[in-house]
This record gives C-alpha cells, structure tokens and sequence, in this order.
C-alpha cells in the first residue's frame, strides 16, 4: 500500500468532497478518483459512499481514515526523527568517566547536554579506570571517554587534552597539617598514601609516586580502585591521598584538600574517542570541551 494513496484518502475523508480535497492536494480531481479507486481495489474494499451529493465514509473507510492517520503521523515522526539522528541532533551517545573526573566533570557535562542537545540520550558511566576506559572505546563498549591520559593512543583511536588540573593533597580533617594554607609534600614522609591501583590498571598511580619521589620519599601505599574509596580511606584516617583538583568536587565529611606548596604538580584530562565520529558524537564532543572551558 502506497503512502501517496494513505494521505491521499485522508485528505478526502477530512474533506468529504473531491474537488476541496484535489485542491488540497494539487492534483486534478479525476486523478484523485483514480488514486480512489487503485486504493480500494487493493484493499478489497469499498470506502467512500458516493450515493448522495456528500460523498461519506463506509464502515470501511472510517476504519481506514483513523488506522491511516495513526500510520502517517508514526511515520512522519519517524522521519523527522532519522533526519536529527543523521545531523547529529538525537540519539544514544556511552560515555565514561575516569574516577577523578567523575563529580565535577559528569554532572557538568550531563547538565550542558541536556540543555543545548534535548534530543541526545546520554548513557554515563562514572568511576573507571583510564586503562579500561580506553579498552571499552576501542571495543565500542563506549563512544567517548574522559580520562588522564598516558603514552600514546592506541591505533584507530584519538585523544584531544582537555585541560591540565594541579595535584592537591587529601588530608584527614584532625591531620596535623591540616590547617595549613598549602603543604610541602616532604612533609608528608613516612605516612601512608591512598592511591588508585598500580601497573596497567591506573595512569595516575605512577604520575602521583614521581611526585613523592621528587620530594625525596617512596610512600608506602594502600591501592583502591575507586576515587570515592580513596577520599573514604583519608577520612577514616588511612592515609593521605594526592588528587586532581577536580577532585574536590567529592565533599566528605572527615576529609579537607589543600594545595602543595611550591610549584604545581599538574596531570592532563583528556577526551578520548574512535578517529571517524559520527555527527552525533561530534556534538557531544563539542559539549564536553565547552563544559571543561574556564
């Protein structure tokens, strides 16, 4: 069955007059009728009562005008849907986040695709490691990442810096150098460090270890896979830990951040996605760089 013929036949049964309706239409009343008539011949018919001057509907054909209009109007939705698809205005885009962006970045991000892309369905995934980050997006577990990156990408996949954020040092609330305005990281010698896990499993863990080593210390460590874990750990008095500033977004009880003292100790954010986006996950691309924009 013929779209032309559905939306034909709709219209004259709004109408219930052949020449209106072929005005409506722009086309010339015999082919109306012709269209008429192809439409009830498929369907084995007969929909107009052409009995009386008024031209009305059968059974058949009031049947027909509201199946019709339900079909035409899934239709039309549907076209209109595939075309924001195609330019990158609708649709599902996975998104991961790297544990030490999740509390500031995510909710940042969430919150600008919701305003300027209403028509795209974010799946976020917060709270992972980089390593697995890159693995899912070269898997195509994932459309994007946001990640600190490490050494270079591997093949068939593109990673854009974002930003560059200075360490800060998680201290228990009753530490002695809590008060402090900035911390010398020698100071903290012989204390334990709460960090994310070591080897292929985390990139943060050796960029934090470089910077104790720098000032003149080699930590003993308790490994957590979860930034929240972390923060949870120097609250309870485990530890201390060394974040990104991003970090300090995750407010916890028992837990203050200060700056170190001296020159910064700063890790890179990056966004990491597959080299051939489509549109859409081009847009989303777009949201996160602006929302990481000063």
């Amino acid at each position: 069955m013929e779209t032309r013929l559905l939306r034909s036949f709709v219209v004259l049964a709004e109408e219930q007059h052949f020449g209106r309706a072929a005005a409506r239409l722009h086309i010339a009343q015999p082919a109306l009728s012709q269209q008429l008539k192809q439409l009830e011949q498929q369907l084995g018919a007969r929909l107009l009562d052409r009995s009386t001057r008024k031209v009305g509907l059968t059974a058949a054909g009031a049947l027909l005008q509201e199946r019709a209009q339900q079909v035409l109007a899934d239709l039309d939705r549907t076209a209109a849907d595939l075309a924001l698809v195609a330019s990158g205005r609708a649709g599902r885009v996975r998104l991961g986040f790297v544990g030490t962006a999740t509390y500031e970045l995510l909710p940042s991000v969430a919150r600008r695709v919701r305003a300027e892309l209403p028509g795209v369905e974010l799946e976020l995934h917060g709270e992972l490691l980089a390593p697995a980050l890159l693995d899912r997006v070269l898997g195509d577990g994932l459309d994007l990442a946001v990640l600190r990156p490490s050494g270079p990408p591997p093949a068939g996949l593109v990673v854009e810096e974002l930003r560059r954020e200075p360490l800060v040092v998680a201290l228990p609330a009753g530490h002695r150098l809590a008060e402090r305005e900035a911390v010398a990281l020698g100071e903290l010698a012989g204390e334990v460090l709460v960090a994310h896990p070591s080897g292929r499993r985390s990139t943060l863990q050796p960029l934090v270890l470089d910077a104790c080593r720098a000032a003149g210390f080699e930590p003993e460590v308790i490994e957590v896979g979860e930034t929240g874990t972390l923060v949870a750990l120097v609250a309870a008095g485990l530890g201390f830990g060394l974040v990104p500033d991003a970090v300090r977004a995750l407010r916890l009880d028992g837990v203050v951040y200060r700056p170190l003292a001296g020159d910064p100790v700063e890790v890179p954010l990056a966004l990491v996605h597959r080299a051939d986006p489509s549109p859409l996950v081009r847009r989303v691309v777009d949201a996160v760089r602006a929302a990481t924009t000063p």
